[in-house]
Order: structure tokens, then sequence, then C-alpha cells
């Protein structure tokens, strides 16, 4: 919707109306008052993104033993009841997707838990997002394999149970063309809202079928962003809609987000949600709430305001909007973005945060003090921490569960390189095979592991997706073609173990560079190797499909294990060599200093 001109009148009580919510609050879930006639009306977005089943806090122990939590549901419900009640009947509960998949909370409830999280907070509408599908058939199935078995069970089941929509407006059964009966939905919503009509339509990523198991999607067709976006908008500003706001399951990356107008650190030319709404026509779009990619956005793309966070429940974003109420436009000018606020019961009183690096990176022990948001002192719901308790108290079982390992130096990720966590994995999943060559997707490895004695709860976090080991039988040139496929992705430094990599320092579409077996020798072309990767990469994941799709069937091994999944045939595997986990010596991920690496790699990579 292109804005009209505002009258002055309006301004100054737009500008009136600001100055008093800087300096006054309403009390608690009162009933709005009569607004004046030209009083702009205020929408107030509430945006979360990729949860992944981060119910509870992040909770860690500082030096003098206190206790800190980052995030947690029944903290964000206190931020929530602080908004609501000073803006009722105009505040909106918005989710970009990613609700499943990465802790034991969710996982042992097929995300039936966020469910009743998200029902209790009031969300209004989710995006649906890739790792939605991670879960397969209902039960302890991560894929459908057997007659009968539905690969949309587990999700179905939790549409059934949500009390709001889950949205893609461009998922299609592949067959037939028409959005799933199993949506129960369009993949757009119209609220009425503070007398405006507000419309909310979904999108999930394209790259879907490589961001989770293959087989669980093999049935859907999924849309590019950029036409189903303007379809979407189209239709329902044709439906009446005065505002459309977008939720999409795909994102960017920018590197500061402290001038909402400054795109200058953001990478707009390769992440989804800049190409879409660069694409867009001006106007197409009133707000933004983007997911998936994890990174904090909170700027105006094309003069459309999008909101990101880091995701796992630690923090959240806002958007104002504010609308004439005569002309029942947006007011571009007076729009307002806040992304990334953190979740905090206590807060560092030097820093006013509760963030686990920033705390203990601090010279002295941080002193704590109650959070404040807007003023009002934040309190935890009580009412969600009964509904969480029982499944709680189950994981708490389970996660403290010793496993007789011990850790003598933390492992941590890398996304960007070779990291200790990585390299530890790799090794033991090419020991446990004996497979020549080991090979982690960087996306699969989700927390990191302390030093200490392990506990299963930390190497669930660590490798929270239910895959299964597969053996491939590769030649030498398929294997370089594998790697190079993996390296090009932009999906972060693929793990090895059995090679040395070597790679461009610059994360562009030839930065492989070449490989040699760990003692330094050559590949060769033609001699047979084995390739042992979780399944999901097998089954084409991450890109993956296009090297092996051409494979012979009887040279991928996927054959079940007797421990169900690769996370405990890892732990079978260290109990049976009963020594502790240390990472060797960083040698296997290789970077080029040469300046001219990625374009000389492109120019030679193009050549006949």
């Amino acid at each position: 919707m292109l804005p009209r001109t505002v009258s002055t009148k309006v301004w100054f009580a737009a500008l009136a109306l600001l100055h008093f919510g800087c300096s006054a609050h309403k009390t608690p879930l009162q009933p709005a008052s009569v607004q004046p006639s030209s009083a702009p009306i205020r929408l107030t977005i509430v945006g979360t993104n990729d949860l992944h089943g981060w119910v509870s806090g992040h909770a860690f122990k500082l030096g003098d033993g206190s206790i800190v939590e980052e995030g947690g549901l029944s903290t964000f419900a206190g931020y929530v009841s602080i908004l609501r009640a000073e803006n009722p009947g105009g505040t909106l509960l918005l989710d970009a997707g990613d609700l499943f998949q990465g802790t034991l909370a969710a996982n042992l409830t097929e995300g039936a838990v966020v469910i009743d999280a998200y029902n209790y907070l009031g969300y209004q509408a989710v995006a649906l997002g890739n790792h939605e599908f991670d879960y397969g058939p209902e039960g302890p199935a991560s894929v459908a394999t057997q007659p009968g078995e539905d690969p949309f069970g587990a999700l179905k089941a939790r549409l059934q149970q949500a009390k709001f929509p889950m949205l893609a407006v461009n998922l299609y059964d592949a067959q037939t063309g028409e959005r799933p009966s199993w949506l129960n939905n369009d993949g757009t919503l119209l609220l009425e809202m503070k007398g405006l009509k507000v419309a909310v339509f979904g999108l999930i990523t394209p790259t879907t079928p490589h961001a989770t198991n293959p087989l669980n999607v093999a049935s859907l067709r999924f849309g590019s962003l950029l036409p189903e976006a303007v379809a979407a908008a189209r239709t329902l500003r044709g439906r009446g809609a005065d505002l459309v706001i977008g939720l999409v399951h795909a994102g960017g990356k920018c590197l500061r987000y402290n001038d909402p107008r400054d795109l200058s650190t953001c990478d707009t030319s390769s992440g989804e949600i800049f190409e879409l709404l660069q694409g867009l026509p001006t106007g197409t779009l009133d707000a933004l709430v983007a997911g998936h990619t994890h990174q904090v956005i909170g700027h105006f793309v094309n003069g459309t305001p999008v909101i990101e966070t880091w995701g796992l429940g630690r923090s959240f974003g806002v958007i104002q909007l504010y609308v004439d109420p005569i002309e029942r436009n947006l007011i571009p000018a007076l729009t307002e973005i806040r992304p990334a606020i953190p979740i905090c019961l206590k807060v560092d009183e030097e820093n006013g945060g509760c963030n686990q690096q920033l705390l203990e990176s601090r010279p002295s022990i941080a002193k704590l003090t109650p959070n404040t948001f807007h003023g009002r002192t934040v309190l935890r719901d009580r009412g969600m921490d009964e509904l969480l308790t029982p499944v709680l108290a189950r994981v708490e079982s389970e996660q403290k569960r010793r496993i007789g390992v011990s850790v003598i130096e933390s492992l941590g990720r890398d996304r960007d390189g070779e990291s200790a966590l990585g390299d530890v994995l790799a090794d033991t999943l090419r020991e446990l095979t004996g497979a020549d060559v080991a090979i982690l997707n960087p996306g699969g490895l989700r927390a990191d592991i302390a030093v200490g004695e392990l506990t299963y709860g930390q190497v669930y976090e660590t490798l929270p997706f239910d895959d299964g080991i597969a053996i491939l039988a590769l030649s030498g040139e398929e294997l370089l073609r594998l790697l190079r496929a993996a390296y090009a992705s932009r999906r972060g430094i693929f793990q090895v173990s059995g090679l040395k990599v070597q790679l461009a320092s610059c994360a562009d579409s030839y930065r492989f560079r070449g490989a040699t077996l760990s003692d330094g020798g050559r590949i060769q072309p033609a001699r047979m190797y084995r390739v042992a990767l979780p399944d999901f990469l097998a089954r084409g994941g991450d890109g993956f499909g296009t090297v092996l799709s051409s494979l012979p069937s009887k040279r991928i091994d996927l054959r079940p294990l007797p421990e169900g999944n690769l996370r405990n045939a890892l732990i079978a595997h260290w109990q049976r060599r009963n020594r502790p986990l240390r990472a060797p010596r960083p040698d296997r991920i290789l970077f080029s200093s040469e300046a001219t690496a990625c374009a000389e790699t492109s120019a030679s990579s193009r050549s006949p």
C-alpha cells in the first residue's frame, strides 16, 4: 500500500501520542480507552523465530554460584503481558517458524509441549518451518519407510492441537498442485484489530527439501518466495486488508543492527529475505517477521520493516506500526523497529543483559538485579511454569543421566572453520564404521560440549536430530565432486575425518580447491572409498542430492542401526572405547591466504 499525505493535525497528534507513550504506562489489562478520531492507530507486532524446542531458558552458573537464566517462555510471557497491557487489542504475536527439533523437551513430545506453550501465550499465527517436518510419522521413526506410515503424521497431530494456524502459501502437493488439505488453511489469516483489517500470510523457504529429511517432503512442492508473496498480498488487499504482514521462514544476515536504515553490513546479495524484499513493489508489505538463519535483522528493506532474532528463545523483536484512522494508511515515518530484545528475569546492573558469554567475560562477578521492561518489572508467568513442569521433570532425569565418558577439554563448534567438536565426532563416526572418510554437516551440530563428565542431555543438545548412518561406496572422482558440492553450498564448513581439505578464504561457489587423504596421499580417481555420513546427507539433504541422485542404490547402505540413531551409536562407541574425549590437533581444514583465491578458482572452474 503506497503511503498518502497525512494532515498536519494527524502528525501533531501522533507525536503527542508517542511522547505520552514514553512517559506513562496504563494499568495492565485495562480496556483500551476511546482514541480521538485524529490519533494514529497503533499496532504492536511481537515477533519470534526458530525456538527449536527451547521452552525452558538457558541456565548457567556464575563464579559466585548464582544461577542466571537467559530466555525461556515463562519469562517471555511476562514481556508479552506488559506489551498487551500497553496496547490492548492491538498486539499481534507471531512466529516465523522452526518451533520444533533441538531439545529433549520438544523431541520427546514430538513438539506437543511447544504447541501447548504457544496456545497458552496466545500466538495468532506462525509460519511453517523446515524443521516442522523432521519428526515424520507419529512415533519413534523419523521417516516413513513402512507401508501405511504417514510422513506428515507428527505434524498433522500438532496442527490439530494448535489453536493458531501454521501458514505457508507456497506449499503444494506435488501431484495435484493444490495446497495440502491437512494444513487446514490457505496460508493466510485475516484479523480485525482496533477497527483495522490486518492480514498475515506465511512463506517457507524453497530450500526445505535440503534442510529436513528429503523423504518426509518428497510429495510436496515449495514455490518461489517472490511471486508467491506478490500474489498473496494482492489477494489480501482485494479482501479489504488495511495492513499486510509477511511471516516468512527465510532470512538473511546483518553484522550490525543499531541503525535500522543502514544496510551496509547486511548480505543483501544472497540472503533470501533481502532478495524477496528488494524484488517486491514498494508498499506490497507493511511489515515482515523473518527466521531460519538465526541472525539478527532489524532494518527497513525497500521501505519494509523486518525483524529476525538469534532464535532458541533468547530474544524477541517488536515493530510498532501507526495507521491514519481516516485514510487507513500506514504512516511510515512513525514506524519503530526494536530487534533482539533479550529475555531476562534478572540482568547485570552494569550492562542490563543476561547473555552468558557477556557475563562470563566480565573481569568481576556480575551484580544481578530484577529486570524491567518499559518501566515495569518482568515477572515469570506461573501458569506457564505449571504447564511445563511435567515435561521438564521427565527431561531432567534424561539430561542428567551420566554415560560414563569424560571430556578433557571443551569441544566447541565453528560453523566457519574446523572445530574441536567436529573433529571428535567425525573421527568417532569413521572409527565405528571402519570407513575411509567421514563427513558431518555443520548444521547438525547444535551445541558445544563442556569439560567434565558427559551426560546424555549434553550429547542430545549437541546432536538433536535422529539421523541414521549411511555408508557410501564412492570413487575418488565422485568423492571430490561431493566435497566440491558440500563446500559450495554456503551452509558452513563441513567437518571431515580421513581427509585434508583446502579451501579458498572467501565463501563462494568455487571455494573448494582440493583434498588429500589425511596422510597427504592423493585421492585416486578410480579407486573406491567407503564414506560415512548422516543419512540426512545420503538422502540428498544440504544439497548432496545433486551428486548422489545418480549413484546406484546398491552403493548407498542405509541399513538400520542397532542403537537406533547416530547419536546413540556414537555414545555406545565411546563407552566401548572407554577413554576420555580429546580433540586432535586441528590440521584438516586449510584456508588459502591468497587475496585472489576465489577469483582464480572461479576462473579455472569455468574453463572447459
